[in-house]
């Protein structure tokens, strides 16, 4: 995994009125645990890839509890799995990142919604929005007005978040739909505090088998002719359960204030981001305590009418703080009020931004215009003073630096296996012209800056391959996909790879083989290192079964296949040059292999530096530049991009360009090299091999080297 959580564990043992201190999907992960979890699932991915993690590595502590965890290879998978609750009194949970995840978990959550549950099922997603997000502009909440799932939208801290785990698997259960939490990465990651209480082992789980199955049901199917009666429960029976549930239980929160002429419905989400800015107008304080009126939806779907009528008649005007478009809460807050006939002003995307992350100073702009309007008592100068201590702070900056900030576009890890290729492609296509690339999600996906630029389209998890099928059609030159092992499992195997054989497409498809799910978190797959050896421990491989990329290609029946080692970039650019211009028809495969630099790095340092603590001989390879051979024409830069390979200036007085450098960051992937002798570069690289505990023929041979250079 990408970190170890051995002290996050143990903050899941914690029993009744223990204290619990940690950061947001943390709280959830203990939360689920004292709500009597049956099983967990999901697909892994930012913000919320810390739930599914702990569980994996906290299998001891759920195999006392009997609580399953199921790491899925895509979010249907996951998905699929809450049909355990529909015919059990089970509490499952389900999770994966934000709306993308939801696309490709959308068949099965139709299904599952449409019969409703037994047991409370509770979907968490990290909803990735905003400046930091990296995906797609897009929310939940459209998914779930679609197929009449409730939303949570906890306020972001840990008893609240805590608070509002435990009571979705009620409303679920109340209500007999299915639940999703979304929490913003903000959410994810706050750090706090609460009280916890003692984990529940569930009453059916691996420990408490279910001697016999669930009795059929047709009703229980999501089938015609019943899912036409499904959806007249959805709205007359469910809704109405799960609205008195929000009403009796609390589940929204009222902050009453003084200056009750003016209220404020805000997201749950959003709730930390309006304190900070009412802060600024004085208006509130850092505990919360607000003179504005505020109405915190916690569930932001359904709405209760009885509550929004209630918060808002006899109020001048009420601010809708809602991020996100299209403003869905807006127009069925103005739907709610309109009907019982309060003509109180609404104000939400008139004054705010309709798009983007709703940060503190983009409340407070939005909110002073409000209150200049219909609390004209109140001193809103400190909207502009924060707008112009933002933009001073700015100017100072550029001041002090006399240049704009340069731009610092994502780049790959030291020595990542991915860029040899790239390099390897960029060299060919000097030779063959260039071709029509689809990307990928993933690392790789990186390779769409500079010094690369690669990339003609991403359009989905596994998806390149398949994006190209209309391009081959009309393109002179194969068009060439790239997909990461993760995207092949994910997806790749079955849009693309599986169509491209079916109609027999003539393509070529570079797979990144670096043996994790990288971009997630260095997550395990099928193809792993650790789950190879475990399928040849238990004598897979001895009858053909081993699950590699390779044997599920020629079981496909791929006839051209090619597995490279990434870093040797002359062979990665020849055998590129030929999948791309051979005669032979079908789709091409080549499997570039090469571990994540950095899951290999976390693993070989603490044992590098054991045998030297040991007094053992141990030899690490880092790579330079000859300063005098240098030219300075830093063609080596172009076309590696490795972070540590950049320029200085050159101790030569003779020479006014800086040269290249190498710096001490450097892990020996040998990259540099390679690109020199593949590019016909200038012969500036060196090779060092540093020896740490030298033997006696070590010190031997650097004497001897020492005293021939000396005379040299």
């Amino acid at each position: 995994m990408e970190v170890s959580f051995t002290n996050e564990i143990k903050s899941l043992k914690l029993g009744d009125g223990d204290t619990f201190h940690g950061e947001g999907i943390m709280a959830v992960t203990k939360a689920l645990l004292q709500s009597g979890v049956t099983y967990v699932g999901g697909y892994q991915g930012a913000p919320v890839s810390h739930l599914l993690d702990v569980m994996v590595q906290a299998k001891d502590l759920m195999g006392e509890l009997g609580v399953l965890v199921e790491a899925c290879t895509n979010e249907a998978s996951a998905a699929a799995m809450l049909g355990a609750s529909i015919m059990y009194p089970v509490r499952g949970t389900v999770t994966w990142k934000s709306i993308v995840g939801t696309n490709v978990a959308s068949d099965a959550l139709s299904n599952l919604s449409s019969p409703g549950v037994m047991g409370g099922a509770l979907i968490v997603v990290g909803e990735d929005y905003g400046e930091g997000a990296s995906v797609i502009q897009e929310r939940t909440h459209a998914f779930a007005m679609k197929s009449a799932m409730w939303l949570m939208d906890p306020r972001p801290n840990l008893p609240t978040i805590v608070h509002m785990v435990e009571k979705s698997f009620e409303l679920s259960e109340a209500s007999n739909s299915p639940v999703i939490m979304e929490l913003r990465i903000r959410a994810c990651h706050v750090r706090g505090s609460f009280k916890t209480k003692k984990n529940i082992a569930p009453r059916i789980s691996s420990r408490e088998l279910q001697q016999e199955p669930a009795a059929f049901i047709y009703e229980k199917l999501a089938h015609p002719p019943v899912t036409y009666r499904h959806e007249k429960l959805k709205y007359d029976v469910r809704m109405p359960a799960a609205r008195k549930f929000i009403v009796e239980n609390k589940l929204n929160e009222l902050f009453d204030g003084k200056h009750g002429e003016v209220g404020i419905i805000v997201q749950g989400g959003v709730y930390n981001g309006l304190i900070r800015a009412l802060q600024e107008l004085g208006l509130a304080d850092a505990f919360g305590r607000t003179d504005i009126p505020i109405l915190a939806l916690n569930v932001v779907y359904p709405l209760v009418p009885d509550e929004i009528i209630k918060f808002t008649a006899g109020r001048k005007a009420v601010v809708i703080v809602e991020e996100g478009q299209p403003e869905f809460i807006e127009h069925e807050i103005n739907s709610i009020l309109r009907r019982a006939d309060v003509n109180t002003s609404l104000y939400g995307k008139d004054v705010f931004q309709m798009a983007g992350e709703y940060t503190s100073e983009v409340i407070l702009a939005g909110l002073a215009k409000v209150l200049a309007q219909h609390l004209p008592m109140i001193d809103i100068s400190g909207a502009g003073s924060f707008a112009k201590e933002a933009a001073d702070l700015r100017a100072k900056a550029l001041q002090l630096l006399q240049v704009p900030l340069p731009p610092r576009p994502p780049n790959f890890c030291v020595g990542c296996p991915e860029r040899p290729v790239f390099a390897a492609l960029k060299l060919a296509q000097q030779e063959i012209g260039k071709v029509h690339i689809s990307t990928d999600i993933g690392c790789h996906a990186l390779a769409t800056y500079e010094p690369f630029g690669f990339g003609n389209s991403i359009l989905g998890y596994g998806m390149s391959l398949a994006s190209g099928a209309g391009v081959a059609g009309f393109s002179a030159k194969r068009p060439v996909a790239i997909m990461g092992d993760g995207g092949f499992w994910h997806n790749g195997l079955l849009s693309g790879v599986t169509s491209a054989m079916l109609n027999d497409r003539d393509r070529v498809l570079v797979i990144m083989k670096n043996g994790y799910t990288s971009a997630t978190g260095t997550q395990d797959l099928v193809s792993s290192p650790e789950s190879s050896s475990k399928q040849v421990a238990e004598g897979s491989s001895a009858t053909g079964t081993e699950m590699t990329i390779e044997n599920t290609l020629r079981g496909l029946g791929v006839k051209w296949l090619r597995t490279v080692n990434n870093y040797r970039v002359s062979d990665m650019r020849e055998t590129l040059k030929e999948a791309i211009t051979t005669k032979t028809g079908g789709l091409k495969v080549i499997v570039a292999e090469g571990e994540c630099q950095l899951e290999r790095q976390r693993r070989m340092k603490p044992m590098r530096a054991k045998a030297i603590s040991e007094g053992r001989r141990v030899v690490r390879t880092r790579y330079g530049v000859d300063e005098d051979t240098c030219t300075g024409d830093h063609s080596c830069i172009r076309l590696s991009g490795c972070p540590t390979l950049t320029v200085k200036p050159a101790t030569d007085p003779l020479k006014t360009d800086p040269v290249a450098h190498v710096t001490n960051g450097c892990v020996g992937c040998g990259l540099c090299g390679e690109n020199a002798h593949a590019a016909t570069l200038c012969p500036s690289f060196f090779r060092a091999d540093i020896i740490s505990n030298p033997g006696p023929v070590d010190r031997a041979m650097a004497k001897l080297r020492g005293a021939v250079t000396g005379v040299v």
